[in-house]
């Protein structure tokens, strides 16, 4: 038997952007434990627009601070029920957001969490991944890391 898709290999940690956000950096665990991308969201307002549900949160793109704060606004997919891997489940609103990984870009449904206390703010999950990565459980960053200042960032102020 042939496969005859074309993936592209990614580590279980990553540095992916959010292009429609305008976050070009953030370290992201791939997780195809989660079926569901996440990321860490705060302030959420909902909000109707044309006839439609709207969330506007804030997001914090570095690990351990809270500095550099983006804010944006997507309109609602639903509201879903998720459980953690500690058997918690709590309702979130999930959102399309375009991520960029490994050089391409998928759209990928995020549920939007408090993540600041997680060692990641942010998940990929398994509906994002099969649109065309495996994942190397031995392998982190194989996409690349951005500038030292950038890294330094990271660690927070």
């Amino acid at each position: 038997m042939t496969d005859t898709h074309s993936y592209t290999v990614a580590g279980w940690r990553e540095w992916v952007s959010l292009p429609g956000v305008g976050v070009e950096w953030i370290k992201a665990k791939l997780d195809t434990g989660a079926r569901s991308s996440a990321i860490h969201a705060f302030d959420l307002e909902e909000f109707e627009k044309d006839g439609t549900t709207w969330v506007r949160f804030s997001v914090h793109p570095w690990q351990g601070t809270d500095a550099d704060a983006v804010q944006t606004e997507a309109p609602v997919v639903e509201t879903r029920e998720v459980r953690s891997s500690s058997g918690h489940s709590e309702d979130r609103y999930v959102v399309m957001m375009r991520v960029g990984l490994m050089g391409t870009e998928v759209d990928a449904e995020m549920t939007l969490a408090r993540r600041d206390e997680m060692g990641f703010r942010m998940l990929v999950g398994r509906e994002a991944l099969k649109q065309g990565y495996v994942v190397d459980p031995g392998g982190s960053y194989l996409g690349g890391r951005p500038p030292l200042a950038v890294r330094r960032r990271n660690r927070g102020r």
